[in-house]
């Protein structure tokens, strides 16, 4: 059986959809899978056991210059590549109308299908051309949490019974002989996952702070990763005020970033997909939500990973607390 998954981005969405594919391996365990995504996460996705091809465009950024020379050559590739394959199943896990022009240019096999969500789930998106493409949509329960949505959606697809324990599958690459980084500089160490792409999802620098020391005090070593300016000068404001037990990574591709987070203790950081990549890496791990939005996305029934919320952010006494659980439970 060839399978084509179609989850495009964004980097949280891209790891939740991980335990559907380790799912489809176990039903069918000579599936070939392929998956198509945007190109910065395709290094993400090359790391995710069982995915033979991986399949990278660049949507977000060819509509922006639609009718450019290079556009249109880079479509006509992805065209291309995208027809290499005929599928059995084609599953949209995205539910959107560009993964479903996706999903109708992809070529199905005699007897093959296209399958999709058949309605919107609490807290995403949806849009209705993914149910015009699908030859079978799939109706899902509203208050699913991510992870189980995608499962569940492959599991209706192809006729299997769904395991009971999720499997990520994301399996880090040996540190190579020329990373930026030390083995000092990451091994033992809790990576500060501060950044995230809303503000509103921020916990207070004064709190990063407060858990660092406690952090240090009990005999870590910090590490700061960082994916854009603001986000570094967060890093070097930090680091400052903990002394020189704290250490900024350099700017790293998300796969860079997957295999050296794979060598820390732990990890604590805010709603965000490197926070998602550490309870795929099955790290000892605390999520801070200011929203109440932890059961869609959050860590579910996973003792080394716990996600704490509180309005209007959690206190560091109790992501302390979270912390010394998922440490225990290592």
């Amino acid at each position: 059986m060839k399978i084509l998954v179609v989850k495009l981005s964004s980097l949280g969405d891209v790891v939740h959809a991980m335990p559907a594919v380790q799912d489809m391996r176990a039903a069918f365990p000579g599936a070939r899978i392929d998956w198509v995504v945007e190109r910065g996460f395709a290094p993400l996705v090359q790391r995710c056991d069982g995915v033979r091809r991986v399949i990278a465009c660049e949507l977000r950024r060819w509509r922006k210059a639609p009718w450019a020379a290079d556009t249109r050559a880079q479509w006509r590739a992805f065209r291309a590549e995208l027809a290499m394959e005929a599928y059995d199943a084609v599953i949209d896990l995205q539910g959107l109308a560009k993964s479903a022009l996706v999903a109708r240019l992809a070529r199905l096999a005699p007897g093959g299908r296209r399958y999709a969500l058949a309605n919107r789930t609490d807290g995403s998106s949806y849009e209705a051309p993914t149910r015009w493409v699908a030859d079978v949509a799939v109706r899902i329960a509203p208050h699913t949490p991510a992870v189980q949505r995608a499962r569940l959606l492959c599991a209706a697809a192809l006729g299997y019974a769904l395991p009971g324990a999720e499997r990520y599958g994301l399996l880090a690459r040996p540190r190579h002989p020329a990373s930026p980084l030390s083995a000092a500089a990451e091994d033992g160490c809790v990576a500060l996952v501060h950044g995230t792409s809303r503000a509103d999802k921020e916990w207070p620098e004064a709190h990063w702070l407060a858990l660092g020391q406690r952090l240090l005090d009990q005999g870590h070593l910090l590490t700061l990763p960082h994916g854009n300016d603001a986000e570094r000068a967060r890093c070097e404001r930090l680091a400052a005020a903990l002394g020189p037990r704290a250490n900024i990574w350099p700017r790293l591709d998300v796969g860079a970033l997957t295999d050296h987070m794979a060598s820390c203790a732990g990890v604590v950081g805010v709603d965000s997909g490197l926070s998602h990549i550490a309870v795929a890496l099955d790290l000892p791990h605390v999520q801070i939500y200011n929203f109440d939005t932890a059961w869609r996305t959050g860590p579910q029934g996973r003792a080394r990973q716990r996600s704490v919320y509180a309005l209007p952010t959690p206190s560091v006494d109790a992501v302390w607390a979270a912390w010394q659980q998922a440490e225990a439970a290592a």
